[in-house]
């Protein structure tokens, strides 16, 4: 599995610099599926890389004591939900041209930082993401 936690886009990618950039935003929606089927479709016409994008934030709790985080807890879900939607999607045989990319942030600025550079970006209908 090719995965990076950070920002999408700033890592170079061995042998991508020639390869149109296809991003996508994964938000676990049905349709962010369908966007992300369609990326991989579209890549493979084009020869090129599809960066799968899947936003985290830790929300907060007030509880009796005050705030209560755990981004640990939070990014191991985020992973958690991340691998269990690329599964649904592709099963266990993930496309070669496939990148996945957990970042933690508000979605839409997170999909804007990605898509610098890239030659398309990809989003389905209005899902989880809030954008």
């Amino acid at each position: 599995m090719t995965a990076s936690e950070g920002h999408p886009g700033s890592e170079a990618h061995p042998g991508s610099e020639a390869h149109p950039r296809v991003v996508v935003g994964v938000d676990g929606s049905p349709s962010s599926y369908a966007a992300l089927r369609w990326a991989v479709r579209y890549a493979r016409l084009v020869d090129g890389v599809v960066e799968a994008v899947h936003a985290w934030s830790t929300p907060t709790e007030l509880s009796w004591s005050g705030l209560v985080i755990d981004p640990d807890f939070d990014l191991n879900n985020a992973r958690e939900r991340f691998a269990q939607g690329l599964d649904a999607v592709f099963g266990a045989g993930r496309p070669a041209e496939l990148r996945e990319h957990l970042v933690e942030g508000d979605p839409s600025e997170v999909l804007i930082r990605a898509s610098q550079g890239a030659d398309v970006l990809v989003v389905g209908r209005r899902g989880r993401g809030g954008f």
